[in-house]
Order: structure tokens, then sequence, then C-alpha cells
């Protein structure tokens, strides 16, 4: 054995994925009930064991917002709920361009082009289809980027295309457990998900599928909802955090989630899914403190969304390469070659012009 916490359940759980023996929802169960600091040892270890010691970081563009039919309570694109946010039809082909560049010149390896409906409809909005394979065409060809997309609902015509085009994964989150899922979405099904999943890997993309944690899920529901990604094969696991929203459903319960919790679940996902990034996503800023966000990384977390996510600021990717290294690793350039010290320099600048100009003006700094 060569990684040992001095704690028997996690010590086994540790033996049995270094010999590359898949874990399951009681072995799940058992690690949640450990200490948090033993799950983060256990963690970091799968990781440094399958993995190769970096960070792969991704980024999105919304490329589409708002007005999406479905009643995700978490969803502040949600047609059935008042949120104020902006909303836009697909910014098309350049103005995707012009996100993956500043992508990558930020150091992400991969780039998302995401859209707020139930599903881009080759048949329905044919029009739409076409920009967003003129937009992949576009990303593919004048950027060192893996092309990813999330595009809701696919038939098996249009996830053959879309694997035909050069999409490396499809995204499609879960949310959480299948039966805790009802409690979050009416107006479509935890099977729909699983199906669209099912249908984009058959096409032969790679799958990234996730959750969302702090919605009033128990660490029963976290786990199941790992075990269910186990069953439908994944490579990349994002986990985000709610940051509710005002007017969606989730921002009334005021539901949430400590950061023990989001360690523990990090360290355990990382247990259950050894060979996949446990990514972090969207709500990382506003659930752990400035001096915390590493900590996930510590536990076995090996990617992160950097930059803005779909609706809500992000911070810099400056910012987010100092918290990859304070947790003793380094960012992923396997695909994207890039200097991480020109890009902090580079935020670092920005940050302080705009602190600058807003003392002469006197206005608040800009988030952006």
């Amino acid at each position: 054995m060569v990684y040992e916490t001095g704690n028997e359940t996690v010590d086994d759980a540790l033996e049995r994925v270094v010999a590359s023996e898949r874990l399951d929802r009681t072995d799940g169960l058992a690690l949640m009930a450990q200490p948090v600091d033993v799950l983060a040892e256990a963690g970091a270890a799968v990781r440094d064991h399958f993995g190769d010691g970096t960070v792969d970081a991704c980024s999105i563009v919304n490329a589409k917002a708002g007005n999406c039919a479905e009643d995700c309570g978490f969803c502040a694109q949600s047609v059935h709920f008042d949120t104020g946010i902006d909303t836009y039809g697909f910014l098309g082909p350049k103005k995707v361009l012009e996100a993956a560049k500043r992508a990558e010149r930020d150091g992400a390896q991969r780039f998302g082009i995401v859209v707020a409906e139930k599903g881009v409809s080759k048949e329905h909005r044919p029009e739409e289809w076409a920009e967003v394979i003129e937009s992949i065409r576009l990303v593919r060809d004048e950027c060192d980027l893996e092309v990813d997309a999330s595009l809701g609902i696919l038939t098996e015509e249009e996830a053959a295309i879309l694997a035909e085009e050069g999409i490396n994964h499809y995204n499609h989150n879960i949310e959480t457990s299948p039966n805790y899922f009802p409690e979050i979405v009416d107006t479509h099904s935890f099977e729909d998900r699983v199906k669209t999943l099912e249908v984009a890997k058959e096409a032969g993309m790679d799958l990234c599928a996730g959750v969302i944690l702090g919605m009033g899920e128990t660490p029963t529901d976290r786990v199941e909802a790992a075990i269910a990604l186990q069953d439908i094969g994944i490579s990349s696991l994002p986990v985000n955090v709610l940051n509710p929203v005002e007017g969606t459903p989730l921002y009334e319960q005021g539901v949430g989630i400590s950061t023990e919790e989001i360690v523990k679940t990090v360290a355990v996902y990382k247990l259950l899914h050894p060979e996949s990034r446990v990514r972090l996503t969207g709500g990382r800023e506003v659930n752990l403190a400035p001096d915390e966000q590493h900590l996930p990384l510590e536990a076995g977390a090996d990617g992160l969304l950097t930059g803005d996510y779909l609706t809500t600021e992000g911070q810099s990717p400056g910012e987010d390469i100092e918290i990859i290294e304070r947790a003793g690793l380094e960012p992923n350039r396997e695909t994207n070659e890039f200097d991480p010290e020109e890009v902090k320099a580079r935020h670092s600048d920005a940050a302080e012009s705009s602190t600058e100009t807003a003392a002469r003006t006197g206005a608040e700094p800009s988030d952006d």
C-alpha cells in the first residue's frame, strides 16, 4: 500500500482505487462519514496517482441567454422566473470566436459554447443550428483550444454532426441525484438528461457531466449523483456550488452548503471518479472565502472553470492561476501553451487600471 492516512475506511478505499477497483454506493456513503482532513489527503493521493500534477482550465461563452422554457429551480435563465438578467439570441460566430480568443489568451485549454434552451434543434431552428456549426469551425480552426459544447438535448443526427465537427466534450449536467431531481425540475426528467449523454457518447464525444451542490440535497444525494455518473461514463465532472439568484425558487428557500461539505464532496468524488477531471466550476467564489479556494484543489480537484459564468461574474484568470499554485499544482498547458506569469501580470494591470479610473471619477471599480 503506497498511501496511508491512518483511517481504516479511507485506506481500504484508497488501496482498492489504486488497484483500479471501482468503488460503489456503499463505499461512497462510508467515505462521506469520514473526517474532512483525511478525505482531502486521500483525494489528493488519488489525483497524484492517476493525474499529471496539473489543473485543467476551461472557459465558456453564454452564446444564447434567457427565455429557456425549462423550470430548473436554480436557473436565472428560465422564463418561469423573474430574475432581471439580460436576454439575447445566439451571439453569432464572430462574437463566439472573440470570446474563444480571450479564453485562449487567459490560459484555458478548452472552450465551451453554451446555449440556454432545451435543445438547439437542427430541424426546428436550422438558421441557429448553422450558426452554432460555423462557430465551432471558427474556434476549432483559429484557436489552440479543445472545443466543447452544451446545447441541451440532442438527436442522434445532431450528435453525429457535432462529433464530426470536432466537439471534444459534450456538457450536460445531471445536477443532482435521481431521487432529488424532481425537487429541482418539473419540465423534464433525470432520465431525459441521461438519454442525451448516452446519445452524445455513442456519437463519439467525451462527456462532461456534473452536479450543483447546496440545493438542499443530502450527502446521500451527492453520493448517488456520483454513482449515476459512474454508470454513464464521464471524463470531466464539474462541481458547481449554488450561487442563488434572486427570483429563482432556490433563492427564496435560502439553501446552502458549508466549506467542509464542499471539500468532503470533492474528495469523495475523486475517489469515485479517479481517472476523471473533477472540475471546480460555478459558485466557488461566493461559497468559498479567498483563502479557502485552494482547499478543494488540495483535496483532489484537478480542473476548474475560469473567467465568467453564464449569468454571474467569476474572478480573473490571473487569480485562478494563483489559487492553483497555492495548492502546489500548476496549470495544464498541453493544448494551449501559455505563460502563466503573463496572464497574472495582465490581469493585475487591468485591475489596477480599473481602480485608478474609479478613484479619478469617484465611481465604484468594475468587476468585469
